[in-house]
């Protein structure tokens, strides 16, 4: 017993160096915690269970009961390629380069593969990448849509044999359209509860059907990773993350600055050390994910990262994190795509603003071609009021939007008109532009020059 109490002082005098003193040390290999970071793939956060959403995630519910749960979790941008790079480098995407879809960062910048194994670290990828160049994440890499759970096991089996520790990055290709895994009838189509920002069609109705049951699919897949950890009775010392990615493929989420694009799940389990069923309402980001696990393993944290360790927040100490997150949508690259639609966000607690700067153009993106927006579309031209009032808001953007997010967080009432609001919207304007002269974004200029540092032929979603 003593020998234990002594080694959790040791621990805690760490982390207190860490978050306190800002001096990093190399931890003894017994103290290091092994990371697991379970990521959805266009989901939106509102559909989960345990945020108040109808699909079923008992393993992802559990998970938050025995951990932190974040009510402000962000990411930088809403398509997958950008997402990832900014977790793994812990840096915003026009700063590295990866702000279009299918694309890499810049060859200077460094990321989590170039942290933790100095530290010690096997880091490893099981499942869907999206990252580049391949030669600078250098991975262990499995699987390829998603996880591979035979690899996952034995990732875990001779890590604790060896007492090696980890980081696995588990990238679910789930619920990504087509929606095609899961058991939709649990879900029939006439019963499901549509947010107002869809159309109510027969197609709308069966495709969320499907949506919602790969969103279940998802959820055994948390299970049988969590499973595995307690297998090999890594879970003790084991710091998971769970989080939803962008939003849906549906409209006004993915593709979008709005928060359903935007603004992700986040739920956080680390024994010992994060109070069971905790709730956390700090403003955090996707860039904070590689200096929270830099920071945990009594790594040095490089100084050009936008993200900070989440230590402080993690372990109780305050609920504050960032004042403002940031919002950037690249729609160069993607399939029916404008050639340049730059969109720009800033949040607070309480307020969004949104520049469309290309907003003269028809906003288009994958989502108009598809079946459900285009049922939208008919039913539009069928007289549908609500939905023709939807379709035009989705293609047709003002050049600025403004919104209260916590009286309005569907962001459904465009408040950029009213009077009493021009002091707020002319401070977040200017922080915005601000940041992103930071991080020399030129708005349409970089949009146009988007990929151009990429060698290999671009692809398109």
């Amino acid at each position: 017993m003593a020998d234990m109490i002594s080694k959790v002082v040791k621990s805690v005098l760490a982390l207190a160096c860490i978050l306190h003193v800002g001096l990093f040390s190399r931890l003894e290999a017994s103290e290091q915690p092994n990371f697991v970071f379970i990521i959805a793939d266009d989901c939106t956060f509102r559909d989960l269970g345990c945020y108040g959403g109808q699909a079923r995630t008992p393993n992802i519910d559990h998970l938050a009961t025995e951990g932190m749960c974040f009510t402000h979790c962000f990411q930088t941008a809403p398509m997958c390629s950008p997402t990832r790079h900014n977790i793994y480098t812990g840096q915003y995407p026009v700063k590295t380069g990866a702000h279009p879809n299918h694309t890499q960062t810049y060859r200077h910048v460094k990321n989590i593969t170039h942290y933790l194994p100095p530290l010690g670290y096997r880091v490893a990828l099981s499942g869907k990448t999206h990252i580049g160049p391949r030669d600078l994440f250098q991975f262990e890499y499995s699987g390829k849509k998603n996880p591979d759970m035979q690899a996952v096991n034995n990732l875990f089996s001779e890590c604790a044999e060896s007492e090696t520790p980890f980081c696995l990055f588990a990238c679910s290709n789930e619920p990504h359209s087509p929606w095609n895994k899961g058991d939709a009838s649990v879900y029939p189509p006439d019963d499901v509860t549509l947010p107002p920002y869809f159309a109510d069609t027969p197609v709308v109705r069966e495709n969320f059907s499907k949506y919602l049951a790969e969103i279940t699919y998802f959820d055994g897949q948390v299970g049988r990773i969590l499973s595995l950890l307690a297998k090999h009775k890594l879970d003790e010392n084991t710091l998971v993350i769970v989080v939803s990615e962008q939003g849906s493929g549906f409209p006004f989420a993915k593709w979008t600055c709005y928060d359903n694009g935007l603004q992700s799940a986040m739920i956080v389990r680390w024994p010992g050390r994060v109070k069971p069923g905790a709730v956390s309402n700090a403003m955090v980001e996707y860039s904070d994910v590689t200096p929270t696990f830099v920071a945990a393993a009594g790594g040095k944290l490089a100084r050009n990262l936008d993200g900070k360790s989440l230590l402080p927040v993690l372990l109780g100490e305050t609920d504050y994190h960032k004042d403002y997150v940031y919002g950037v949508m690249t729609t160069n690259g993607i399939i029916n795509g404008n050639k340049s639609y730059p969109i720009r966000s800033i949040r607070s607690r309480q307020f969004k603003l949104i520049l469309n700067l290309n907003h003269e153009e028809t906003f288009t993106n994958a989502c108009t071609q598809s079946d459900v927006f285009q049922s939208m579309v008919e039913a539009a031209k069928a007289g549908d009021k609500h939905a023709m009032k939807l379709v035009d808001r989705y293609q047709h953007r003002p050049p600025l939007e403004f919104y209260d997010v916590v009286y309005d967080p569907l962001e459904m009432n465009n408040l950029a008109n009213q009077k009493q609001y021009g002091s707020e919207i002319d401070k977040l304007k200017e922080n915005l532009e601000a940041w992103m002269e930071s991080q020399s974004d030129k708005g349409v200029e970089t949009e146009l020059a988007a990929n151009s540092h990429k060698k290999t032929k671009r692809r398109k979603q």
